[in-house]
């Protein structure tokens, strides 16, 4: 067990000296999400659109008609009433009307949600409850960080690892080390252990960086979202993994990462919400890891969530991941014969 535990501590120092000595990658791995962060912010922190968002609860009975004739004036559907009350809190939505229950929600810190009111109230000629909701508005940079941060833990993961391993089989670095000691589970554990440890340092130094420079908001607790990126950077590790397998051509290697990884990326909410998709499409994206993992840590960070509220999906994240560990390893092969 010792000697084992020595070389895949041997193993693992050694992988960290090649990533923190390739410069390059050192600095497009700290700076690019920052970057990324402090960009966006810039371009979407001025004044609000004119456009007036309104949400509505179920159908939109024929007395509410005339509210599709207001110009600027955009109606979302929702089916969760919790989940269109939290939007008018952070300021994402401009008002949320229930016509079945003839009440709706909103923001009087809003800014436009005095507009969408006297809008409402003038098209609709009917007695309506108002119920009136505060909360700290979300700025995109805010909602953006964890989208950011985990799409950077699954580009580390999948072309970190897996990409890494395929250029190792090809040179002949995995012929060599089969001679060694060395195990399969070893050197997969080795691999795992180093690529979730640098995540992990890249994740918390961007979000220090974001908390400090940009006021990004921390609600929920920093030891659940610490463990959310973990969990997720181990996931993406061991999905890098799986694929690198048994694959020994770096241009297959890459192209299924990308063909893996960016619909990934368009479809797990890191630029843009899904909201106003297809529900089909809504429900792929749901159910990718890292969307899973996205939502997860924007839950801890702007709702303030606790561990219950976000146990089911680090649970099935877990989950993937030893799956995907199990099988890489069953399939892993040292050399390309």
């Amino acid at each position: 067990m010792s000697g084992s535990l020595r070389r895949i501590g041997a193993l693992l120092h050694a992988r960290n000296l090649e990533f923190v000595r390739d410069r390059a990658a050192l600095v497009w791995n700290l700076a690019f999400p920052l970057l990324l962060v402090i960009g966006f912010s810039l371009l979407f922190s001025g004044p609000p659109k004119p456009l007036v968002q309104m949400g509505v609860l179920g159908a939109l009975p024929a007395a509410y008609q005339p509210l599709n004739k207001i110009p600027l004036l955009k109606l979302i559907p929702y089916g969760d009433a919790e989940k269109g009350q939290l939007k008018v809190r952070h300021h994402q939505l401009d008002l949320l009307l229930s016509p079945t229950r003839g009440q709706y929600w909103v923001n009087p810190d809003a800014p436009q949600g005095a507009m969408a009111e006297y809008l409402l109230r003038q098209a609709i000629g009917l007695p309506l409850q108002k119920e009136v909701l505060s909360g700290r508005a979300i700025r995109y940079g805010d909602w953006l960080l964890p989208g950011v941060i985990g799409m950077n833990l699954m580009f580390s993961g999948l072309f970190g690892v897996g990409f890494v391993i395929v250029r190792y089989r090809k040179n002949g670095v995995l012929k060599r080390l089969r001679a060694t000691p060395l195990s399969a589970a070893e050197f997969l554990g080795a691999q795992l252990l180093s690529r979730v440890l640098i995540t992990l340092v890249v994740s918390l130094l961007v979000f220090l960086v974001a908390y400090w420079l940009l006021g990004v908001p921390l609600l929920g607790s920093g030891w659940l979202l610490l463990l959310i990126a973990l969990v997720g950077g181990t996931a993406m590790a061991s999905l890098g993994l799986l694929i690198a397998a048994r694959l020994q051509n770096e241009e297959l290697a890459s192209g299924l990462l990308n063909l893996i990884s960016l619909p990934m990326m368009f479809l797990s909410g890191v630029w843009f919400s899904l909201e106003g998709s297809p529900p089909w499409l809504q429900a792929i994206g749901a159910r990718l890891p890292l969307s899973q993992i996205i939502e997860a840590a924007r839950a801890v960070m702007l709702e303030g969530a606790g561990w219950q509220a976000v146990a089911g999906a680090l649970a099935q994240v877990a989950l993937f991941a030893l799956s995907c560990l199990v099988l890489g390893s069953l399939l892993f092969k040292w050399s390309a014969k």
